[in-house]
């Protein structure tokens, strides 16, 4: 099914963000038409969505490309060691039982590392979450065209599958026909 899938295509700049561009605040008392905004334009413009996210992560790298790299290997080595503490509960425990002291001054040790790190996590992650809260400002401000509805009708009728409404059917934010 994955050869199925197609990234559409880059939409253009003057229909993305500049003069035929229409942006309006969504009413916030009807949180469903909201939600049917940001998702339709998720599907719209995902491949702009991509390259922004990409432009801004490239550019926290390279004026941060230590702090970058650095912030990315020390969340990369947590979440192993997160998860092989977790496949491995009796031998850390044992571990603990049989080496008290060892134990301890690791804990010490690491939580010293990781908060001298700390500034490099920031980086990182900012360099992951600025773009993320960008393209939900921009899919939840962004009002629709006729292209957009035709573009969005087919795909939620299934004859067009895209990697954004893959991602959005897996996280269980399907889209509505009709809509």
């Amino acid at each position: 099914k994955m050869a199925d899938v197609q990234l559409p295509p880059f939409r253009t700049l003057d229909d993305f963000l500049l003069s035929s561009a229409r942006f309006s605040v969504p009413d916030l008392r009807d949180l469903t038409r909201w939600n049917n905004r940001a998702i339709n334009n998720l599907l719209y413009y995902q491949t702009n969505y991509f390259i922004t996210g990409l432009s801004v992560f490239g550019l926290v790298g390279y004026f941060q490309p230590l702090k970058t790299l650095l912030g990315g290997a020390v969340v990369t080595l947590v979440f192993l060691g997160f998860i092989w503490a977790a496949e491995n509960k009796a031998v850390v425990r044992r571990f603990r039982r049989n080496h008290p002291t060892l134990c301890v001054f690791s804990i010490l040790g690491s939580s010293y590392f990781l908060m001298s790190l700390l500034g490099c996590v920031a980086v990182f992650l900012f360099a992951i979450v600025f773009p993320i809260f960008l393209i939900l400002i921009h899919s939840s401000l962004r009002l629709r065209n006729l292209k957009n509805k035709i573009e969005n009708k087919i795909e939620s009728i299934g004859l067009k599958r895209t990697p954004m409404g893959i991602l959005l059917e897996g996280l269980g934010h399907e889209q509505e026909a009709g809509s």
